[in-house]
């Protein structure tokens, strides 16, 4: 079992180090006394996000199918955070080969790398689509997985290897399952969308969908100090948790917390689709973090909360929106 004194003589590797989720991990491992080096072929990932930190990380900027680069990269490492990834859900079914590439053969490459360079843990960010539609919420970690889009399909793949890996070669994995994610440095899904649309027409919004989906999401502090409490309070070589929050909402509901933080008033909803916003999107996202809640780890930030901080953040920070 690891603790958080362990990081102060841990060498940590972040592939997708520089993006959303990505640079809050290394904020964290920074204050917990880690040495860390962040991989990034900065595709989407953006150094702005680790400027408050500049010299106190290594950067590596390469890709994950750059299979030399990358197993020369792992050379000391003690524990691989592997965040990088295709995350657009959507895309998949214009582009059926790039959750492929990115998400299955990127992993295999990242496991590969490990195996070669003696590396024994990996701590993946998953993703709830890997449910499809569930018949049960909140919905539990031993559900039945059936897929809806390749996203899904690619991050269970994913999973999958890893956990083989595991048996293989004695490696340790935290597998997490993650609601969407809000927050500081938040660069893409709905509530950029929102602001991004209401900034060029403050009296019209168009939602994907009916706007009664239902989802849970996640604010980004929350969701670090989850991932890293899971490492420390688990010693099963292999783990699997759901990483969400216990509350829910509509999308419309989401849509005037948005409109009310930004200050607008008499905004018109135009709806485009039926029950899903596009073909592989869930309708209802809740998954049931118990297992993860049992061991003392809880989300402090409401849903509210955390969209208004994400608006606030992304109206301060207006190079976001011409990304």
């Amino acid at each position: 079992m690891n603790t958080d004194s362990d990081f102060r003589n841990r060498h940590v590797l972040v592939i997708g180090g520089a993006g959303f989720i990505g640079s809050h991990i290394v904020d964290y491992l920074i204050n917990h006394g880690a040495a860390v080096d962040v991989y990034d072929n900065l595709s989407t990932g953006n150094l702005a996000n680790l400027e408050h930190v500049r010299d106190q990380f290594r950067l590596i900027k390469g890709d994950i199918l750059e299979t030399a680069k990358l197993t020369k990269a792992m050379s000391g490492i003690d524990l691989v955070c592997h965040l990088a990834a295709n995350a657009d859900v959507r895309g998949g079914i214009d582009n059926t080969y790039i959750d492929l590439q990115q998400n299955v053969v990127g992993t295999h490459s990242v496991l590969e790398a490990m195996k070669n360079q003696g590396v024994g843990e990996i701590v993946f960010s998953s993703s709830a689509t890997v449910y499809g539609e569930p018949a049960i919420f909140p919905t539990p970690e031993n559900t039945e997985l059936i897929q809806t889009s390749v996203y899904g399909a690619s991050k269970l793949a994913g999973e999958a290897y890893i956990q083989a890996y595991c048996e293989y070669f004695g490696m340790r994995s935290y597998i997490f399952r993650f609601v969407s994610w809000i927050g500081e440095r938040y660069s893409h899904g709905v509530v950029y969308d929102f602001v991004k649309k209401l900034q060029q027409n403050p009296q019209e919004l168009e939602i994907l969908g009916d706007g009664k989906q239902r989802k849970s999401y996640l604010y980004v502090a929350d969701g670090v100090e989850g991932i890293f409490h899971a490492v420390a309070s688990s010693d099963s070589p292999k783990n699997v948790f759901n990483l969400g929050h216990l509350e829910d909402m509509t999308v419309v509901a989401l849509a005037d917390i948005v409109v009310d933080e930004m200050g607008l008033d008499k905004v018109a909803y135009h709806f485009a689709g039926g029950a899903r916003g596009w073909l592989g999107d869930s309708p209802l996202v809740l998954l049931d973090t118990s297992k993860l809640n049992q061991s003392g780890w809880k989300p402090l930030v409401s849903l509210e909360e955390g969209i208004r901080r994400t608006v606030r953040y992304l109206l301060d920070h207006p190079e976001i929106m011409t990304r």
